[in-house]
């Protein structure tokens, strides 16, 4: 299994940052253009919390479902892929305060890709060059839309 991790600072306090990332629309801002989220069903983040949606990369739909587990109002929560793309995808989200106004965000990918041609597209879309890309635009994203 590979591990992807991605850590940024947002100048913003912990319960701000936390309430952003608690948003379920906040999944639709966070995709790098082309890009785009379809949400299907998304249920309030909580314990067992479902969300399923399409991320379309042009014409190309990707179909997921994840679960939402350890969720911590303030300091994060884990999704886990139970349909999509890639053979597991487990995502954890840490908020840390560095200060008042300060937040750390720690993102942590467990992942495994499919095997042969049927996970093609995902080794191209989720490996490290890629998700380094997406999560340096979601921190884009986070530090724009979350202010002190």
């Amino acid at each position: 299994m590979k591990t992807f991790i991605y850590t940024f600072q947002v100048n913003a306090p912990l319960a701000k940052v936390a309430e952003f990332h608690r948003d379920t629309r906040a999944l639709k801002h966070l995709s790098p253009p082309p890009m785009f989220m379809q949400l299907h069903q998304v249920e309030a983040l909580g314990e067992g919390s479902k969300a399923e949606f399409t991320m379309w990369l042009g014409p190309i739909p990707i179909r997921w479902v994840a679960v939402h587990s350890e969720v911590d109002a303030l300091h994060g929560f884990t999704d886990t892929q139970v349909e999509g793309p890639l053979k597991t995808w487990q995502h954890t989200h840490r908020f840390d305060a560095l200060g008042e106004k300060k937040t750390q965000v720690k993102e942590r990918i467990q992942y495994e890709y499919q095997s042969g041609l049927k996970g093609f597209l995902s080794r191209v879309l989720f490996n490290p060059v890629g998700l380094k890309i997406m999560f340096g635009y979601r921190a884009w994203v986070t530090r724009r839309m979350v202010k002190a």
